[in-house]
């Protein structure tokens, strides 16, 4: 049993993945393929902070807004952002105005600054097991693992905020680090 049906194209896709046209071009063109690049996987990370708490398709309608107001997620540029830079995000109408939301993009962005061996090297060391099994319906899809725990606390230890074992889970299936494609999906 598996919880896909096809779409109008024709596709078994994962059922998530039909609800809404921005959906389906993020299931199928970018959620679960390979994400490197430690201003990539910044994004990434804020991206999963500030959709905390609420529907992603309301942070992927604001992607390019976010993308404008946090200097295209520049680990540099936005590890320099002020107070003055803060309070203008809070004014911003084309992201989430949040600000604790905000004040941990700008530490995030701090702490991967001060990474050694930068956040691509950090976050893709916990890469799930290429060999696990695919999941049959979304049940089958966890909202945490141990390797998303660790990788939430390893962050956490050098200062990233917003960023607990489920928003670090949601972080691996989208970047890539494991492959929750339902297992006759054809993104999969």
């Amino acid at each position: 049993m598996t919880d896909l049906e096809p779409g109008p194209d024709g596709l078994l896709r994962c059922p998530w993945g039909e609800s809404a046209d921005d959906y389906r071009v993020y299931h199928d063109t970018e959620w679960g393929k390979p994400v490197h690049g430690d201003d990539a996987l910044f994004e990434r990370v804020c991206l999963e902070a500030f959709q905390s708490g609420l529907s992603w398709i309301t942070i992927l309608r604001r992607r390019e807004g976010f993308r404008a107001a946090f200097a295209g997620f520049r680990i540099d540029r936005v590890a320099a952002f002020t107070e003055a830079d803060q309070a203008r995000l809070l004014a911003d109408p084309g992201i989430i105005r949040n600000r604790a939301k905000i004040a941990a993009a700008v530490a995030n962005a701090r702490a991967a600054q001060a990474l050694a061996g930068g956040l691509d090297a950090l976050v893709w060391q916990y890469a799930g097991d290429p060999e696990r099994p695919a999941p049959r319906t979304l049940a089958d899809v966890p909202a945490v693992t141990p390797e998303s725990t660790a990788l939430a606390k390893e962050l956490k230890k050098h200062g990233f905020r917003f960023v607990g074992p489920t928003t670090a889970y949601a972080l691996m299936q989208a970047c890539g680090l494991v492959n929750d494609h339902l297992a006759d999906c054809h993104a999969r």
